[in-house]
């Protein structure tokens, strides 16, 4: 079989920190497990834009679209914050998604028992916390049309969003979710809108159909959006996995976050529909931002890149007791008291650099054999 190939995409502020640790996760898994990977690198962001006057190039973007899998850091900073909006590293990033088609969005919250009190909730509420929100990524609100700042017959303005969805864009990603399901605890609750919003009407129903004739033994609730939020904060662990539209998805998704303790934790997939291959257009990134206030001083937490990669091997690599043992290892590393900056709590524990957080998952994972 052909070699699997993988993008790397660092980016911007801490993106080439964190990216330089899965590199070392990479290379270990190439000489330790036979796991090997044709691995490119190329820019995004700002760093293009600085080389090329573009967030994104045609040429980078053909790459993207031809390989199995793309891993990016970070995008962003205020260096780049007056240029015009068509030209703004975000752009770079958006663009990736549209063009790939990347309507299914992954964004796990698992609490390690090591990081439970560095949640806002309480150690009972989060500690073994396990969940997956699955949210559309490529329609709803952000994209319908009209769409704009109008005049209006007053003398005043009107800014205007449409929020709208097909059968086709709610069954697909409800499909994910389901799937999903299947590999977890087998239950999913979609959450909306439907008591005041006919989108919301819609989607119930559409998810409700593809439950009833394509997924009858995975279990199926709905909730209100609103409701899902107050229950996320009341009883986290009630939920498995979670599907809502780009909204409420992007709302719950960061709420989640924040049960963990740490944005430095929190890896994401973005998913489209299988290749010629059976892969699925693919794009990892971790959930936090390019943080370029502690750039290039070796304080970034390399974790949520590097489980990432660990989403990488289990939903486009269909290596998924590697990608455990990559999870794993970080949880052992983390049990020992080993911690970035951002990690470091009243409790104490080992501070380490960005580079040396890398090491020690390595030697876990060399542990672990």
């Amino acid at each position: 079989m052909a070699i699997p190939s993988l993008l790397i995409l660092p980016g911007d502020g801490i993106g080439p920190e964190v990216m330089a640790e899965v590199r070392k996760v990479i290379d270990w898994f190439g000489a330790k497990r036979g796991l090997r990977f044709n691995v490119s690198e190329d820019l995004v962001g700002g760093a293009a834009y600085d080389a090329h006057g573009t967030p994104l190039t045609d040429e980078t973007m053909a790459k993207a679209q031809s390989v199995d899998a793309v891993l990016l850091g970070a995008v962003g900073g205020p260096k780049y914050d007056n240029l015009d909006f068509s030209v703004k590293p975000e752009r770079g990033l958006l663009r990736l998604r549209k063009e790939m088609d990347l309507y299914a969005n992954l964004r796990p919250a698992q609490c390690f028992d090591a990081l439970a009190d560095f949640s806002s909730l309480k150690k009972e509420v989060v500690a073994g916390l396990d969940i997956m929100i699955v949210r559309e990524l490529t329609s709803g609100v952000y994209f319908g049309e009209p769409r704009g700042i109008f005049p209006d017959n007053e003398g005043g303005r009107i800014g205007i969003n449409t929020q709208r969805y097909t059968t086709e864009e709610i069954r697909r990603v409800a499909r994910s979710a389901f799937e999903l399901a299947r590999r977890r605890n087998n239950k999913v609750c979609s959450m909306e809108k439907a008591n005041v919003m006919e989108s919301g009407i819609l989607w119930r129903e559409e998810v409700q159909w593809v439950h009833d004739n394509e997924y009858p033994d995975v279990e199926l609730s709905h909730m209100y959006a609103d409701a899902g939020a107050m229950q996320l904060t009341r009883w986290p662990k009630q939920f498995d996995v979670i599907v809502t539209d780009n909204l409420f998805g992007d709302l719950l998704s960061d709420l989640a976050a924040m049960l963990t303790g740490s944005l430095g934790m929190l890896p994401s997939a973005s998913l489209g529909a299988p290749m010629e291959n059976g892969r699925p257009k693919a794009l990892y990134e971790p959930v936090h931002g390019s943080a370029p206030d502690i750039a290039g001083q070796g304080k970034a937490n390399p974790i949520a890149c590097i489980l990432s990669f660990a989403m990488a091997l289990r939903y486009s690599f269909d290596q998924g007791d590697e990608a455990t043992r990559l999870e794993q290892a970080v949880e052992k590393v983390l049990a020992d008291g080993v911690r970035t900056a951002d990690l470091m709590g009243p409790e104490g524990g080992k501070p380490v650099s960005t580079s040396e957080m890398g090491d020690f998952i390595v030697k876990a994972l060399d542990a672990s054999l």
